[in-house]
């Protein structure tokens, strides 16, 4: 979920977290797959595949089931990785723009889950074009604040690498590049000697929308049923939370 205001899952019985670890780790491998089957199994000749495997241990799925995604998205192992990328949009409460990307080998369950979540949960289907035209495909990098290290510390290492602008999220920075500059950005942290936790091409909003305490809790809701779909990759929503209202939340986790 990408609304660019970090929003910890609301904590839930040990039973729910476990099957929304399963589902992460699932998704996760799939996107290994993928990145396998377009860019092959060298990680040193592949980055996307490199950040989609670093992610996935970052979130401790098992490197053998790592091992295991990358052997099968290159073909190694006799068995066809046949997904698909499809871009829903749609509107949230109070006019949230919502982009659903689905990675999915069945399109119609993908867009019988995606209908049925937005139904049920306060959301309405857009045209196509009609949500999308907002949103910007960009390379978002993620940076842990660690020790002394500055927003000046990070802008400097990445600053000729591409980066179009540095943002203090609180907990850490926020790293904005085009897509196309997502490694040479990446590679110039690690060359700084500075860890990422995440290096993703992602959908970011131009226009976002401030939302209220009670207007997030639903947004949030929509979300988490559009995310329990096994085809919903990632949703991306123009929301933005101030301040006060993100401490409440902290709060109510």
């Amino acid at each position: 979920m990408s609304g660019h205001s970090k929003w910890a899952t609301t904590k839930h019985k040990k039973a729910v977290i476990d099957a929304r670890r399963a589902k992460s780790f699932a998704k996760l491998i799939k996107n290994i797959e993928v990145a396998a089957k377009i860019g092959g199994a060298d990680l040193s000749g592949n980055p996307t595949l490199v950040d989609a495997v670093q992610k996935a241990k970052k979130t401790s799925v098992p490197n053998d089931n790592i091992d295991r995604a990358i052997k099968r998205g290159a073909g190694l192992t006799g068995e066809t990785i046949d997904y698909q990328t499809i871009m829903y949009e749609g509107y949230g409460p109070n006019g949230v723009a919502l982009l659903i990307e689905c990675l999915t080998d069945n399109k119609n369950r993908a867009a019988a889950d995606v209908r049925t979540a937005m139904t049920r949960n306060g959301g309405t289907m857009a045209d196509p074009g009609s949500v999308a035209y907002n949103f910007s495909r960009k390379g978002v990098i993620s940076v842990a604040k660690q020790g002394d290290l500055s927003e000046d510390d990070v802008l400097a290492a990445v600053l000729d690498a591409g980066a179009e602008e540095v943002v203090d999220q609180g907990e850490g920075f926020e790293i904005i590049t085009e897509a196309s500059d997502l490694v040479a950005a990446r590679t110039a942290l690690q060359d700084a000697g500075i860890d990422y936790e995440s290096a993703d091409a992602e959908f970011v909003p131009g226009v976002k929308i401030e939302v209220d305490l009670e207007t997030a809790r639903k947004v949030f809701k929509l979300i988490d049923a559009l995310e329990d779909s096994d085809d919903v990759q990632n949703v991306y929503a123009n929301y933005d939370i101030p301040a006060e209202v993100q401490a409440q939340l902290d709060e109510e986790d």
